[in-house]
Order: structure tokens, then C-alpha cells, then sequence
């Protein structure tokens, strides 16, 4: 019983203790983009790496989740004579949340795990020693541009998700199912304002900077040899994954209450 309490004792300071130094590095981040100047290359490298690259990942993501979303609303809304909600339902789902938060995971999945292994690798082969001493601030030349990309990058996605899986549903309300698209994209576009379209945007762009964050910081604070470089990976896409979802929770309300 004593070994469970301090075990449990011993994972809450180092729950604690990781969100602290979360935190502090994106203090630093913030504090580096106005001391620094803007490395634009490595921007540019990192957009073409989380962005461009990302695209099929994410297609692919959102166009299977609005078509079995909306077969699923469908095969149940027959039933009860809602034929019409279709559209709205899925439509609204996507912006609201399951298009930041799928493509958010996708991304983490994808990206935030590259991120991590590269920097644990970097440091575990003592390179970020070699900046220090090349005087370049870590901070400044690895995690600002991976920041800065993701920030830009992930409601370009989150659209591109979001999109994706509206064009879906349609399809899969007229061409599979056979109803009428009248119904899908009238009643879509009247329950859909800008508020839903801003919602999954500033959510995308949050959980990216949460994702690029959370992965650095973790490869930066991997262990020694090939287990740390694996450990550091593995809890980059985990913690990362994790922390996206709690944090859609306190976005969803705080957004409402602001939006609506």
C-alpha cells in the first residue's frame, strides 16, 4: 500500500514537474522570437515537413470520418423522420471537433514524434552541446522555427480535414445512401456560420503549438543511448495525444461562451 501511495506520489510531481517545464519552454519560445532574428529558411523547411507533407495524412483522415459519421447519423436519423439533419450534424461535427481534433492526433502521430527523435538524437550525439559552443541558442534555431510551422501549418490542415470530410458526408448522403443533396447542403449552410469555421481554426491552431511544444520538449529531455531516443518518442506522441484531448474540453467551453 505505501509502494502504490508513493508511486503515485512520485508520477504526480513528475505530471507537475513536466507541465512546468512545458510551460517554461514556451516562455523561452516567446522570449526567443522577439530577441532573435526569424531563421526563415528553417520556417520554410518545417512548414514543407509538417505541411506539405502532412497533406495525405489528413485528407485521408477526414474524408473516412465524415463519410462513416455521416452513414452512421443517417442510418440512425431514417428511423425518427430526420433525413435533413444529416447535413447540419456532420457538418457542424467536423468544424466544432472532430476535424482539429483528428487531424491534431494524425499530426502528433506524424509529426510530433519526428520532431522528438530528431532532437533526442541531436542532443544524445551532443550536436545542441556543438550550437552552444557555435554560440546559437537552442531555443532560437531548433524550437521557434517547429513552433512558428506548426502554428501556421495546422489550421491550413484542420481546414483541409475539415473540408474533406464535409465533401465526404455529401457523398456518401446522395451517392451510397441515395438521398437527396438538397437536403445536406441547404440545411448545412444555414446551421453553419463563422463562429463553427473559427472554432475548428483556433482550435487547430492551438493544439499545434501544443503538439510542436510538448514534442520538443520531450526530445530535448530524452535519456542517454537508443532507449532514450524510443522513450522520448514514444511519450512525445503519447503526452502530446493526451494533452490535445483534455485540452479540447476547456476550448470547446471557453470557446462557446466566447463565440456564441
Amino acid at each position: 500500500m505505501f509502494d502504490l501511495v508513493r508511486q503515485a506520489g512520485e508520477q504526480g510531481i513528475a505530471f507537475v514537474r513536466g507541465c512546468g517545464e512545458v510551460l517554461l519552454l514556451f516562455l523561452d519560445t516567446l522570449r526567443s522570437l522577439t530577441r532573435y532574428r526569424l531563421r526563415g529558411h528553417l520556417v520554410a523547411e518545417q512548414l514543407y515537413f509538417i505541411g506539405v507533407k502532412s497533406v495525405t495524412v489528413v485528407a485521408v483522415t477526414g474524408i473516412f470520418t465524415g463519410a462513416v459519421f455521416a452513414a452512421q447519423i443517417q442510418f440512425q436519423f431514417k428511423y425518427m423522420g430526420l433525413n435533413s439533419g444529416t447535413g447540419p450534424v456532420v457538418t457542424l461535427a467536423m468544424f466544432r471537433e472532430l476535424g482539429p481534433v483528428l487531424c491534431s492526433l494524425m499530426v502528433a502521430g506524424r509529426v510530433g514524434s519526428a520532431m522528438a527523435a530528431e532532437l533526442a538524437t541531436m542532443k544524445i550525439s551532443e550536436q545542441i552541446d556543438a550550437l552552444r559552443a557555435l554560440a546559437v541558442y537552442p531555443t532560437e534555431y531548433l524550437v521557434v522555427p517547429r513552433v512558428l510551422a506548426m502554428a501556421i501549418a495546422m489550421p491550413i490542415l484542420t481546414a483541409l480535414c475539415i473540408f474533406m470530410g464535409v465533401v465526404a458526408g455529401y457523398f456518401v448522403f446522395t451517392q451510397i445512401i441515395g438521398q437527396d443533396g438538397t437536403y445536406y447542403a441547404h440545411y448545412s449552410s444555414v446551421y453553419t456560420d463563422q463562429n463553427d469555421v473559427a472554432m475548428g481554426l483556433i482550435k487547430g491552431f492551438f493544439f499545434g503549438i501544443i503538439v510542436a511544444l510538448i514534442s520538443c520538449h520531450r526530445g530535448l529531455a530524452s535519456g542517454q543511448g537508443a532507449a532514450g531516443v524510443g522513450h522520448a518518442t514514444t511519450d512525445a506522441v503519447v503526452v502530446s495525444s493526451l494533452a490535445v484531448l483534455v485540452a479540447n474540453f476547456f476550448f470547446t467551453y471557453l470557446l462557446n461562451a466566447f463565440l456564441e
